[in-house]
């Protein structure tokens, strides 16, 4: 699909410079650059959910449960 954005040219002048020092298209690099944004915030919705919750909701282990996990881990060779 075509589309037509707006970016600073300075932006722009550097996505030109990347795209054309990898040899790859001006395509592909926003193609990336727009997936890799969106894998990078596809939680977000969750965090905001999480962070709302734990504003009123106490967080941390029993006592019992962290001494278990502390339990659990692997033994450090110094």
């Amino acid at each position: 699909m075509k589309t037509a954005i707006s970016i600073p040219d300075k932006t722009f002048d550097l996505a030109e410079h990347f795209a054309n020092s990898t040899g790859i298209s001006r395509s592909e690099l926003y193609t990336k650059a727009v997936l890799e944004y969106l894998e990078n915030h596809k939680n977000k919705d969750v965090t905001k959910a999480l962070n709302m919750i734990y504003t009123h909701e106490d967080s941390s282990l029993d006592n019992e449960l962290k001494s278990i996990q502390i339990k659990s881990l692997p033994k450090e060779k110094w």
